[in-house]
């Protein structure tokens, strides 16, 4: 198996490494609930999306 013939620098090591970082996805809040909620997704708190309900929720039972 091929190695290396010489020492890459460590600048262009982490200049191939700046792309490897973890994103924290973008979130909006809910106009109905106040939730935090991911971009283009109904609330999973109220079930609402753009002001509209899209998705009915079910009462939790005791």
């Amino acid at each position: 198996m091929p190695n290396p013939k010489h020492k890459h620098s460590k600048t262009r090591r982490d200049k191939r490494r700046t792309h490897d970082k973890a994103v924290v996805p973008t979130t909006a809040v809910c106009s109905n609930c106040g939730a935090s909620v991911l971009y283009h997704r109904v609330c999973s708190e109220c079930g609402y999306y753009k002001g509209k309900l899209a998705v009915e929720k079910k009462e939790a039972t005791a």
